[in-house]
């Protein structure tokens, strides 16, 4: 972040938006049009704090040589995206080690009934169930000490996200009531409602990587070749009628793919397109969505062959990100008791 983004922030004070997303490996079409473009169009309005999730990562057991692969390509990707750090604060989360130190505090002051509670941790532990680890049930209090730690105004968060927000909250409220004001209370971000993609293969469900059907979803780094294929096999229905309308999931489902990736209504869609058979539609929908991931796709081959220039940015990133979420650490240190350092 440059010297004079900083000022500006320091003089005019933006609401800040607190935002990060794990290194899964895979950032998908749904990822991208529902979450990560947003993130690039709120950096002009907001002061914005971006981060790859890496300690949350680790609830689930990850290959080490993949992991630190998965964590450099999604720092590239978020870039190649769009993220730029002349606007914002993008870091790396394990490179700031705030965040765990907070993070173990504010596990004292969460009630196990309220992580037990989280209905996300219901959902992984069935889904792991041969790992049900403490990090997986405390995964809620890092949640919220990525967010405190900023004194964020604002947080963007999916349906899947609000309960551990809630909690966030909940926390941040207890711990002013005890001590007296020292975080601020996050709001959920409602702003432009992104995309929601679903899957190509069974479009009532969203689209996700963890679809077992890898035609069911296309990533952002796929070749336009495999984006064309996945769109072809994409289900539909037998209709045969191009536009919005109830039991045709896969339709609707195209269309608004398109609208999100040229701009244009469902309207202006389903009349450019009437008459047009659904292998035409499947067509022109894949290379819709080609075009709008071709200059990420360059942008991140030049940004993974530049390790030098990567390493620059994350670690600017964690030293600012250091600077800002110390202060909030060591007050909140304060309030509780402990000797200054």
């Amino acid at each position: 972040m440059s010297e004079e983004i900083k000022e500006t922030q320091a003089t005019e004070r933006k609401k800040r938006i607190f935002s990060a997303i794990q290194p899964s490996g895979t950032i998908t079409l749904g990822n991208y049009l529902g979450a990560l473009r947003n993130w690039v169009n709120l950096q002009d309005s907001y002061d914005c704090i971006f981060a790859v999730a890496d300690l949350h990562a680790i609830t689930v057991r990850q290959d080490p040589k993949i992991f630190k692969k998965n964590i450099l390509e999604a720092y590239a990707l978020l870039l190649a995206c769009g993220i730029d750090t002349d606007k914002s604060m993008f870091f790396v989360q394990s490179h700031v080690h705030t965040h765990a130190e907070l993070a173990w505090i504010l596990n004292c002051y969460t009630q196990f009934g309220e992580l037990s509670r989280m209905t996300q941790f219901k959902d992984k532990s069935q889904k792991h169930a041969d790992n049900v680890n403490a990090g997986l049930f405390t995964y809620p209090s890092l949640m919220a000490a990525d967010i405190l730690l900023y004194q964020a105004d604002l947080v963007p968060v999916g349906e899947d996200q609000r309960q551990h927000l809630e909690l966030s909250r909940n926390i941040a409220e207890r711990f002013n009531g005890l001590y007296g004001k020292t975080f601020t209370v996050p709001e959920p971000y409602i702003g432009r409602v992104g995309a929601r993609v679903m899957s190509l293969q069974n479009p009532i469900k969203k689209m996700s990587k963890s679809d077992e059907n890898a035609n069911a979803w296309v990533a952002v780094l796929d070749k336009p070749e495999t984006v064309m294929k996945k769109f072809k096999r994409a289900v539909t229905d037998s209709d045969a009628r191009i536009c919005i309308g109830e039991g045709k999931d896969g339709i609707n489902n195209l269309i608004g793919i398109m609208s999100a990736v040229t701009g244009k209504t469902s309207d202006e869609i389903t009349a450019e397109y009437d008459g047009k058979g659904y292998g035409d539609f499947k067509t022109a929908v894949g290379e819709a969505v080609i075009e709008e991931l071709r200059p990420i796709q360059e942008r991140f081959a030049k940004y993974i062959k530049d390790k030098a220039y990567l390493e620059e940015q994350y670690r600017k990133g964690a030293e600012f990100a250091l600077k800002i979420s110390q202060r909030t650490l060591d007050k909140a240190m304060k309030k509780i008791g402990y000797l200054p350092k």
